[in-house]
């Protein structure tokens, strides 16, 4: 497995995810303190008689698929398998079999179900429903810059997507089917066939194939040109007044603090961590725990990122939170206390401007979402 770098190769400089994000967190607090500077560079350009020029985004290239990201996005962060490279066939099957409701056991649950592109590439609800109006326990994470993420779910049980992307299939409350049963249902409708040969060479269908054309679709899902990301290029005029105080105390280690977990260019260490979110509950979801087998992991989470994150309330992993608002307001009382609580959550005591204005820096980071598009028809 790699990340790919904005020419197509491996980028060797970041040998880890870690790395990789802890690159990002540095790039996004250099990028605060030549913020000042850009602007000034920008002003003169104007005063010179020339518009400055906007700030184009990075360019990403996989297999032989390619594309300008949206302003802000690192290129060298984006996270593909080796054995699992981009094409645009692989892509437009990718996307027939996400929006296919026929790949669940009685035809009635797609990913798009739960992943909606209408309500930010989630659901809408606190805990997603499956087949025969079967309800989960956690809510459903956005889909939206997974291109940048290797390990997937609130708890990091896939190892990519191209495992995320066979796992509710299986779930008997999601999808409800077996992968046996998943690919009969495909090999059924004649019309995939030639997008499986277009994709892979040959029209055979398996599970493999299904799960790698489906993560490829994904990773086209991305969002940035927020607000932020043009701010931050040096138009000072992208943000409110607001959004710029919130900015202040996101990353103010003495108030918000918010930038420890959610960092880089992404605003996730894609880390997991002990909020208190339903750890008063009678039976608490363990999390982390259950999957890495650490004590230190019990009641922890993966931290998701910030982007567009108003459109995807409510939020926290049980949804227990409806706004950003409410959920600015559980932070600053420290969370639910409790033996595990991460050491980074502590009561932060903002005032209500405060608050508010950290909720205006989160909504300046909904920005351009690529891959919204629904295939025109299915196979």
């Amino acid at each position: 497995m790699r990340r790919t770098s904005s020419t197509g190769e491996p980028d060797r400089a970041q040998g880890s995810g870690g790395a990789a994000f802890l690159a990002g967190a540095a790039a996004f607090a250099i990028g605060l303190t030549i913020l000042a500077w850009a602007g000034s560079g920008a002003a003169g350009a104007a005063a010179a008689g020339s518009a400055p020029t906007a700030a184009q985004g990075e360019t990403f290239a996989s297999g032989d698929y390619g594309l300008t990201l949206p302003l802000g996005l690192q290129a060298s962060s984006a996270y593909v398998r080796d054995d699992n490279p981009m094409s645009r066939a692989k892509i437009e099957l990718g996307r027939a079999l996400y929006f296919d409701p026929r790949l669940s056991a009685d035809g009635t649950i797609s990913c798009a179900t739960c992943h909606d592109p209408s309500k930010g590439f989630s659901d809408g609800r606190a805990t997603s429903a499956g087949i025969r109006g079967q309800t989960g326990g956690r809510s459903a994470p956005t889909v939206i810059n997974r291109l940048f993420s290797a390990d997937q779910f609130w708890d990091g049980r896939a190892a990519d997507l191209e495992a995320q992307a066979l796992g509710p299939v299986q779930n008997p409350i999601e999808m409800g089917n077996t992968l046996e049963g998943m690919v009969a249902n495909v090999m059924g409708l004649k019309g995939y066939g030639p997008l499986f040969q277009a994709a892979f060479g040959s029209p055979e269908i398996t599970a493999e194939r299904v799960g790698q054309a489906i993560a490829t679709y994904e990773r086209t899902v991305i969002s940035g040109n927020a607000p932020f990301d043009r701010y931050m290029a040096g138009d000072k005029k992208a943000m409110s007044e607001s959004a710029v105080r919130g900015m202040a105390i996101f990353n103010d280690a003495k108030r918000g603090n918010c930038v420890t977990c959610h960092a880089g260019f992404n605003f996730t260490d894609e880390s997991y961590h002990n909020l208190g979110a339903g750890m008063d509950k009678p039976k608490p979801d363990l999390g982390r725990v259950e999957i890495s087998k650490a004590a230190t992991d019990t009641g922890a989470f993966k931290t998701p990122t910030l982007r567009n994150i108003k459109e995807t309330a409510p939020y926290l992993h049980d949804g227990s939170e409806k706004t950003l608002m409410d959920v600015v307001a559980f932070y600053n009382r420290g969370g639910v206390p409790n033996q595990w609580l991460s050491k980074e959550i502590r009561a932060l005591n903002l005032t209500e401007q405060e608050k508010k204005d950290l909720v205006a820096f989160m909504e300046a980071l909904s920005g351009q979402v690529l891959g919204t598009e629904k295939p025109k028809s299915l196979p």
